[in-house]
């Protein structure tokens, strides 16, 4: 089976988000199965100085954008023990910028031309290079338009063509433009309709994508379930409807390389299951290190992520006063909205031995919490899969999550089925609000003091297998339907 994985961004490239963990580590697990696998991505100017092993293929690609023929370089590289070959499209004009998609004052006013480039170069790079792959995997808007010109281009020559999956990894962001941009493209105008590429009078690339691709998935099962719906479909769930028998959901996996408490070299002590001593030590290390008390007895619960409504600090803000009057500690590390900059930092003042904030990304502090602290809060409004909730269950830290999405798929609430059930691994509350996030940290802590059933809990959850190898098996078999079909 030959894949051709195609993304704005993947690890240790280039990375602004979770979709370069995936395009990283997906296609790395597919090779280790035996996949015939290559990854396609921008050629940014920043990583020209990265220390990335990236060499020219010499080879020119041409092709049109808006009536004139515009031209890029192909670059090949390997990540070192990955085994499949990584290629990069060159654009000076369009890719070498600080910023991959804009700036802190919004997205670049060229990202329909810079990306319907890429779309283009990518199909004709595949064509030089005489590949023909069983299987075009594209991600998120950036890459959406690559279905829609595979398919009216093969429709046009009568060509025969690689089936097209498309994953969405948030519906929220859709690459939409103004309709004067839609000559750029290089399409007839008949594609411009309610059922394929028009969107409230815009130009919707991921809509072209949902449209035209052969199936479509997303991170999680139950995100594949609430994107039908007009809650989570931001506006498109119409068109997931129609498209209901090929839309699936497989939850991203983990890089137990990265994440694993046995090896981590980020923390201060290893750990297993079968002796969680180092987990102790990694909390009295945390408390330290934030400046709270060093206490055994007290609860640590850490956050880390974006400080926005998404991801529920709407309702921990309301919920906040109420936690404080509680015995426990809060470390929270982010950066986001400066109204919750303000907020913690100010609850964090007034509570200096309860909570600490570091408004910041720092990712072996993120490493130090999950492994410092007793369970991990994510009040996310929707997740279309969430990480840190796979990190913290590996790391022996109880997740507390609002049931959605990738969260509702991985955490089972320890009251499910019958208290204390063997697929226990969490507490989860389905309802959004800031009781509903306070009665679940209550049975939390509730259970945290009984210290043999939450010890179960810890255990059961570092036992469970969320890594990538367990996903690419998934997508294999997505892959074989496709080609059955």
């Amino acid at each position: 089976m030959k894949v051709v994985f195609v993304s704005s961004e993947a690890v240790p490239f280039v990375k602004t988000g979770g979709l370069a963990d995936v395009a990283g580590a997906l296609p790395r697990a597919l090779a280790a199965r035996g996949i015939d696998v290559a990854l396609f991505l921008p050629l940014y100017g920043r990583l020209r100085s990265a220390d990335l092993d990236i060499g020219s293929t010499g080879m020119r690609i041409r092709v049109p954008v808006g009536g004139v023929q515009v031209t890029g370089t192909l670059y090949r590289s390997e990540v070192s023990g990955n085994g499949f070959p990584v290629y990069l499209v060159s654009q000076n004009d369009y890719f070498d910028r600080d910023g991959l998609y804009g700036t802190g004052d919004g997205d670049y006013p060229d990202n329909a031309e810079r990306f319907s480039f890429f779309c283009r170069a990518v199909l004709a790079a595949l064509d030089r290079l005489g590949v023909s792959p069983d299987i075009l995997h594209v991600n998120d808007w950036q890459t959406a338009m690559i279905p829609v010109y595979a398919r009216t281009s093969a429709k046009a020559a009568g060509k025969m063509r690689p089936r097209i999956l498309l994953t969405v990894h948030n519906m929220a962001y859709q690459g939409r433009f103004p309709v004067e941009t839609y000559p750029l493209l290089g399409l007839d105008w008949q594609y411009f309709n309610w059922r394929e590429l028009e969107f409230y009078n815009m130009v919707n690339f991921l809509k072209g994508g949902l449209v035209f691709s052969d199936a479509v998935n997303t991170v999680s099962k139950r995100y594949a379930e609430e994107i039908t719906t007009p809650a989570f479909g931001e506006g498109l769930e119409g068109v997931l409807k129609d498209r209901r028998d090929v839309l699936f959901g497989i939850v991203n996996g983990v890089d137990y390389q990265v994440w694993d408490p046995t090896s981590d070299i980020l923390i201060p002590a290893n750990y297993s299951f079968s002796d969680l001593s180092g987990k102790k030590a990694c909390k009295a290390a945390l408390q330290r290190e934030m400046g709270l008390a060093v206490d055994a007895s007290t609860p640590l619960i850490g956050m880390i992520g974006r400080l926005a409504d998404q991801k529920g600090f709407d309702i921990f803000a309301d919920a906040v006063a109420y936690l404080m009057q509680m015995k426990l500690q809060v470390v929270v590390l982010g950066t986001g909205q400066q109204r919750y900059h303000r907020l913690l930092t100010g609850v964090a003042a007034a509570n200096s031995q309860k909570m600490a904030v570091r408004l910041t990304f720092d990712n072996a502090l993120a490493h130090r919490i999950e492994a410092g602290a007793d369970m991990f809060l994510m009040p996310s409004r929707f997740e279309p899969c969430g990480l840190n909730q796979l990190y913290s269950l590996r790391y022996g830290t109880v997740p507390v999550v609002h049931a959605t999405g990738g969260l509702a798929d991985t955490v089972v609430d320890y009251a499910s089925g019958g208290r204390g059930s063997a697929a226990a691994n969490g507490f989860s509350f389905s309802g959004y609000g800031a009781f509903d996030l306070q009665d679940a940290l209550r049975r939390a802590l509730g259970l945290y003091r009984r210290r043999d059933r939450w010890r179960r809990l810890q255990i059961a959850g570092m036992k469970q297998d969320w890594s990538w190898d367990r996903s690419a098996g998934e997508y294999v078999g997505l892959y074989e339907m496709l080609m059955e079909r």
